[in-house]
C-alpha cells in the first residue's frame, strides 16, 4: 500500500500529540509516519508512552489501525514458501481475563488435521501468559530462521512465529508497552501483521466495537477469509478475545468478498456452558501443564472451549462449511466439533507437539509432567 506523505513530523511525535490533545483524529498517513518513527528507534520512551496513551484516550479509529499495520508490515521479516491456505488463530489480548492459552491449543488441533498454521504470538504484555511463554515452558524452540519455520510448516503443518524475531523494530516500543501494562493499539495490530502473510485468520478481539474495523482492514490488505470474534461472558462488562462458552460470541466474517455478522451460542455446537473462571490460567508452567493434559485427552471446560474455537477455525481454513446463507448451520457445526475432537482423543495433536520438541537439537525438556 502506498500512502501520500503527510506534513513533516518536525520534532518526533509532538505534532501528532498536539493533534490528539486537540481532540482530532490522525489520518492514515499521519499514523503510518508516527509508527514508522517509533519503529525506526527515533522516539524516546516518554513520547512513545504519551502517544500510545493519547491514542487510547482519544479512541483509535480504522485509519489509525490501518496506518499502524502498514508501517509494521513494511518492516517485518517474512516467512517464505508458505503453503496455500495457511491460517492463523490469534487473539488481541487486552481482555484481562487471564485465561489458558486457547488459540495456541487450537493451533495444535488444526495442525493434527493437516491444516497449515502459522501461529503468530508473543510473550505476555497485558496478560498473564502469552503464547511464547507457554511454548517455552513446553520445550518448543522458537526459531528465528525463516527457512526453518517454512520447513516446519511443510513437515509438521505448524510453525510458531515469535513476534520479536520477525518484528525487530517493535523492540523500540516493547519496554513502554510492558511498563504501561494497559491495552494499546499494539494489541490490535499484533494479529494483523502475521509474518507468513496469511490470507485466512480467526482473530479473537477484546471488544465487540473493533470487529468491523479489523475485518475491514484485513479485507483491504488482501485477506480471503477472516472471522473476527468477541465473546461476551454473561454478567461481565468486558468482552473476551476468543469464542466463548460463557455466553454468546459476536462474529464479523469476511469471505467470498462479502462481510456479514452473526452470533454463536454454545448450544449450537452441542457444548455445555462454562464460566470464564473454569479456564483461568496462571504462570507459564501452570498453563503448559494444562495444555499438555488437554493434548493428552483431558476433558472439561478447557477442551470444550478449544474444540469450539477449532471447529470454527476449520471453516475459516476452508475444510468445512458452517454457514447456510449468512447464518450458522448448527448440524454442520456439531460435525466440525466432532472432527476437531478426534486429534485430542487419538493422540495426533500431542504428536504434533512431540514432533516440534524433538525435531530440533536445541529443544529442551519441559518443566511439566503428563
Amino acid at each position: 500500500m502506498t500512502l501520500a506523505a503527510p506534513p513533516q513530523a518536525g520534532h518526533g511525535l509532538t505534532p501528532f500529540l498536539n493533534t490528539l490533545c486537540a481532540g482530532s483524529r490522525l489520518s492514515l498517513p499521519e499514523t503510518a509516519q508516527a509508527f514508522g518513527l517509533i519503529m525506526d528507534g527515533a522516539i524516546p520512551n516518554e513520547q512513545i508512552a504519551a502517544f500510545l496513551t493519547a491514542l487510547r484516550m482519544q479512541g483509535e479509529g480504522r485509519d489509525e489501525l490501518l496506518g499502524a499495520v502498514t508501517a509494521l508490515r513494511s518492516r517485518m521479516i517474512s516467512i517464505p514458501n508458505v503453503p496455500t491456505g495457511t491460517i492463523d488463530v490469534c487473539g488481541t489480548g487486552g481482555d484481562h481475563y487471564g485465561t489458558l492459552n486457547v488459540s495456541t491449543a487450537t493451533a495444535f488441533v488444526l495442525a493434527a488435521l493437516g491444516v497449515p498454521v502459522a501461529k503468530h504470538g508473543n510473550r505476555a504484555v497485558s496478560s498473564r501468559t502469552g503464547a511464547s511463554d507457554v511454548l517455552g515452558a513446553l520445550g518448543v524452540p522458537l526459531h528465528a530462521d525463516p527457512l526453518i519455520l517454512s520447513e516446519q510448516l511443510k513437515t509438521h503443518h505448524i510453525a510458531f512465529l515469535a513476534a520479536p524475531h520477525h518484528h525487530p523494530a517493535m523492540r523500540h516500543a516493547a519496554p513502554v508497552r510492558k511498563a504501561l501494562g494497559i491495552r494499546t493499539l499494539f494489541n490490535l495490530v499484533g494479529p494483523l501483521i502475521n509474518p507468513a502473510q496469511v490470507k485466512r485468520q480467526l482473530i479473537g478481539v477484546f471488544a465487540e466495537a473493533w470487529l468491523n474495523d479489523i475485518v475491514d482492514v484485513l479485507a483491504q490488505l488482501g485477506s480471503e477469509r477472516v472471522w473476527a470474534v468477541c465473546g461476551l461472558p454473561v454478567g461481565q462488562s468486558q468482552g473476551i478475545d476468543e469464542i466463548t462458552l460463557a455466553g454468546p460470541t459476536q462474529v464479523v466474517a469476511f469471505e467470498d468478498g462479502r462481510k456479514n455478522n452473526f452470533t454463536l451460542e454454545p448450544e449450537m455446537a452441542g457444548l455445555p456452558a462454562h464460566p470464564i473462571s473454569a479456564i483461568v490460567g496462571a504462570d507459564p508452567a501452570y498453563n503448559a501443564q494444562a495444555l499438555l493434559e488437554l493434548l493428552s485427552g483431558a476433558t472439561g471446560a478447557y477442551r470444550d472451549t478449544v474444540v469450539f474455537n477449532a471447529a470454527c477455525a476449520l471453516h475459516v481454513a476452508g475444510r468445512v462449511s458452517l454457514l447456510r446463507g449468512a447464518e450458522i448451520d448448527p448440524a454442520a457445526l456439531k460435525e466440525s466439533v466432532a472432527a476437531v475432537s478426534r486429534p485430542l482423543d487419538d493422540g495426533s495433536a500431542l504428536a504434533v507437539l512431540t514432533g516440534l520438541r524433538t525435531a530440533s537439537s536445541d529443544a529442551h525438556a519441559p518443566n511439566v509432567t503428563g
